[in-house]
């Protein structure tokens, strides 16, 4: 059904995943000559095509498969493909934070920022729809024991 907790679970997951394209990942700051610091830089998710195409892909799947109610295995495969895309997310974003340090003047200091953190809350909340997907599973099957 789809007034389930995992529908919950997985709505939540997906508006979090979706305020990447609104927060910024990471900021940093650069100094050019002596010690005059620049404008902070934003490291977005629209800045790196790649990191653009999974995050509409870590978007989208958690809200597709709220609507896969009727096939619980299929939502536990989707569920388990958004954990997939939100740990490819995670990487891809810690290695351009890591490549930094490659430009030229390197950065003097960078804090991460708010879109950084919402894949990891949605990664817990796609954990929790799967357990309950795993529940009714259960339920689901002890119920067509009994007949």
């Amino acid at each position: 059904m789809i007034q389930r907790k995992q529908s919950i679970w997985l709505l939540i997951a997906a508006l979090l995943n979706a305020g990447v394209f609104y927060f910024d990942l990471y900021r940093y700051h650069n100094v050019l000559t002596g010690t005059t610091p620049i404008a902070p830089t934003n490291l977005n998710v629209s800045n790196h095509y790649p990191s653009l195409l999974i995050a509409m892909v870590m978007t989208a799947l958690p809200f597709i498969t709220i609507f896969m109610f009727g096939n619980r295995k299929r939502q536990i495969r989707m569920s388990f493909a958004s954990i997939l895309a939100i740990l490819s997310f995670t990487s891809m974003m810690l290695w351009r934070v890591t490549n930094l340090g490659r430009l030229t003047p390197p950065p003097t200091s960078g804090n991460y920022w708010i879109g950084a953190i919402l894949p990891v809350i949605a990664l817990v909340f796609i954990i929790m729809a799967m357990v309950a997907i795993r529940k009714d599973e259960k339920l689901v099957k002890s119920a067509d024991r009994l007949r």
